[in-house]
């Protein structure tokens, strides 16, 4: 088995490039290898220089590879698609320019499924028209990214989007073809739904073509899920705990993993509130320790 081990731009607290609140990126480059990392994530488009000449630099000076990017942006909403287009084309690019393969998509967080988020049987539905409307414009992400970036998409849950519980994702799975679509399987925001993440694995490990390696507090997930709290207010609270320190079982993830012959990154994921105090740099050689500790 050759895992490789990775970090993102979110374990220092980056959401949106536009957040005056961010980390440098150079520093997010720094400590992400000196914590023992190789890959680094692309972060939302724009955090990273989007000139290829000044990325490429500094990623060869820290000893970092890019892995991969992730298209955060509203698939739910019909008169948001310029600014989906917008956020899947550049990220493509960058991608293409790195050499990287992992194209995320993710339906952003809509008002309409922000309250509930880990409740699964309470999530408003789409109807039929929307839907067929809405895996469509995954569809289209997807097949641009596979046939004109030559990248590999993926669909990744999130909580608070419309592909957040377990039943919807095997739904768009099942009806968009795999060669089109892999899954980037998230263990934190699984769980975060409600749901058995290594169950899921065990089910769909043929298919996972990349992994975030993200845990979860059981006592904040509870008291957020039953207090309705918005997803942000969660990270702040500290529900995406250090690894091993939760509830997601990360030696059977391994073994899982391990079976299925998977090659390639798995990219660990602490999404945190800019604004409070931390240390993400410790956070990040944690996790490094522990997933040795582990075997990987």
């Amino acid at each position: 088995m050759t895992i490789q081990i990775g970090n993102a731009p979110c374990s220092w607290g980056v959401e949106f490039a536009d957040d005056d609140r961010n980390p440098a990126w150079r520093e997010v480059l720094r400590q992400c290898a000196g914590a023992g990392y190789r890959g680094i994530e692309l972060g939302p488009v724009g955090f990273m220089p989007e000139d290829p000449h000044v990325l490429a630099e500094a990623l060869d000076e820290f000893g970092l590879t890019l892995t991969g990017g992730v298209v955060f942006r509203p698939f739910h909403d019909a008169s948001r698609w310029d600014d989906v287009l917008d956020g899947a084309i550049r990220t493509a690019k960058a991608l293409q320019a790195h050499g990287a393969k992992h194209f995320v998509l993710i339906d952003s967080i809509s008002p309409r499924r922000a309250p509930t988020a880990g409740r699964a049987t309470e999530a408003e539905q789409m109807d039929a028209a929307e839907w067929d409307a809405f895996r469509g414009r995954i569809e289209t992400v997807a097949r641009m990214g596979a046939e004109e970036y030559g990248l590999t998409p993926s669909i990744h849950a999130h909580a608070a989007g419309f592909i957040d519980f377990e039943p919807e994702l095997e739904r768009l799975l099942g009806e968009i073809d795999e060669s089109i679509l892999k899954i980037c399987f998230d263990t934190g925001h699984h769980s975060y739904a409600g749901f058995d993440p290594v169950a899921f694995m065990r089910r769909h490990v043929g298919r996972i073509s990349y992994m975030h390696f993200k845990d979860i507090d059981p006592e904040v997930k509870a008291r957020v899920v039953a207090n309705r709290t918005d997803f942000y207010t969660a990270c702040g609270l500290g529900i995406f705990c250090n690894l091993g320190q939760g509830d997601v079982d990360f030696p059977s993830v391994r073994q899982i993993l391990l079976d299925a012959g998977f090659e390639g990154w798995c990219t660990v994921e602490q999404d945190c509130d800019p604004t409070l105090p931390g240390t993400p740099e410790e956070d990040a050689r944690a996790n490094r320790t522990y997933l040795e500790s582990i075997g990987f």
